[in-house]
């Protein structure tokens, strides 16, 4: 006999049943990250072709810009490998961020492409400007009021004043005959070491 307190499992109830109706849960969620993951992407290629005449006018020797939509989560025009647009999260507001040494910065922010498309624009004339400077050597300081330190040309090395040639040809074979004298001294007595002892014996009184 049940207790009034026991609750009566209905039998009519599967686990099948359960299961169907989390996999629809999870298809309906995909479907709108699907959805939404198209309408950024949508939006960013319309974003590329507005940008597309500037990308053509880039120095085709300047490989650091990438101008590419990345797939995935959440796509993303990227400009360089620091630089890139994507979308807010009402699917409507243009974001471009670069990564910086103290966090992601927001470059320009705006619902309507011109400003954004603008603000890359301008972006990627000051990195080929920039670039320009650096080849050319005329790179200003990073820091505002920082003036590069200008160092003097190097004066050339001091010279000791030419000697006479040939006294100094004339000592260096001297010296080298004499070396040669000593050695041929020195191999002689080694030598002939045991008969000189014999002579001085024999010449001793």
């Amino acid at each position: 006999m049940k207790d009034a307190g026991e609750k009566i499992i209905d039998p009519s109830r599967k686990l099948s049943d359960a299961i169907r109706d989390v996999k629809n849960a999870f298809a309906d969620r995909d479907d709108v990250v699907v959805d939404m993951r198209e309408a950024h992407r949508m939006r960013l290629d319309l974003l590329a072709a507005e940008l597309a005449p500037v990308f053509a006018d880039v120095p085709a020797d300047m490989d650091s810009f990438d101008f590419v939509v990345s797939s995935g989560l959440q796509p993303r025009l990227w400009i360089d490998a620091v630089s890139h647009v994507a979308m807010g999260r009402d699917r409507r507001t243009y974001r471009f961020l670069k990564d910086t040494r103290i966090g992601r910065v927001v470059l320009a922010e705006s619902s309507d492409m011109k400003p954004v498309a603008d603000s890359v624009t301008r972006y990627v004339a000051e990195r080929i400007v920039e670039r320009q400077r650096m080849m050319e050597g005329g790179v200003e300081a990073a820091v505002p009021g920082m003036k590069r330190h200008v160092v003097p040309e190097a004066e050339p090395p001091l010279r000791s004043p030419p000697r006479n040639k040939g006294w100094s040809a004339v000592l260096s074979g001297l010296g080298l005959i004499a070396a040669g004298a000593l050695v041929g001294l020195a191999v002689s007595t080694v030598l002939f070491w045991d008969r000189i002892v014999a002579l001085g014996l024999r010449l001793r009184p």
